[in-house]
């Protein structure tokens, strides 16, 4: 004890007791748990916005109607195209453009459908203002979980931060098989067949159909049965949502 006392008093000496502000002391008295709220709500997780360019293959459930659909996203340059391949059915290719434009062709049968919203496609950051739910495992993965406006439930890898999962309100469940960010198809896949135009290079005016949605969660045309209608006073991440579900419900 002799040996160590000199140099315990040195230390002694030096210690500088902590100093607390007199606002912070009053507010941790008043409300000692403000500060671990304030934490909580600070470490809450949010859902990763998507790359600006990305490729994925989607194994999609319909409600029993089963799709595998090839997504290529390319928000810099204004299109989306999903390429859509139906249980036993011909491929399909549904083209977005940003301007509101939509073409869905299918060469094999050399048809093509033109339709044009009043919205452009999803943006990057269109999970933005979702509610978090929780922690929870699906497909093998452990995902952080969020819902947004009663709409979607959208799952996400812990580790990686890529999309898992999602499902929506009409029961239609998507799950993520692969996720390459960065993957940009090549210019002349985004170029619409020459059928989809009129013979002066403009599009044909009788081949557009009014801006509407055929997803029911009756699984059926009637408006009464749940019918969600395209209409201006729906955020616009809704729309542009409806109007993606909309190529997968033709």
């Amino acid at each position: 004890l002799c040996f160590w006392g000199p140099f315990l008093s040195l230390d002694l000496a030096m210690a500088k007791p902590a100093t607390v502000s007199l606002p912070m002391a009053v507010a941790l008295f008043l409300n000692p748990f403000s500060f671990l709220v304030s934490q909580a709500h600070s470490s809450t997780p949010t859902a990763t916005p998507w790359p600006q360019q990305f490729h994925s293959l989607l194994y999609i459930n319909n409600t029993g109607a089963l799709q595998v659909v090839d997504l290529w996203y390319d928000w810099p340059n204004g299109r989306n195209l999903n390429i859509i391949r139906m249980q036993l059915k011909s491929l399909v290719h549904d083209l977005e453009w940003t301007n509101g434009t939509s073409f869905m062709y299918d060469l094999q049968a050399r048809t093509c459908r033109t339709l044009r919203f009043d919205v452009g496609i999803l943006r990057p950051n269109w999970m933005e203002g979702a509610t978090y739910v929780g922690v929870e495992k699906v497909d093998g993965f452990s995902c952080n979980v969020w819902t947004k406006a009663d709409f979607i439930t959208y799952w996400e890898d812990i580790e990686t931060k890529r999309p898992v999962h999602w499902l929506f309100f009409t029961g239609m469940s998507a799950h993520v098989i692969t996720f390459e960010i960065g993957a940009v198809l090549q210019d002349s896949k985004w170029q619409a067949p020459v059928y989809c135009f009129s013979k002066t290079g403009q599009l044909d005016a009788h081949a557009f159909d009014p801006p509407r949605i055929l997803v029911s969660n009756e699984g059926n045309s009637s408006a009464s049965s749940g019918q969600v209608f395209l209409n201006k006073t729906m955020d616009p991440w809704k729309r542009s949502l409806i109007r993606w579900l909309q190529s997968l419900n033709m």
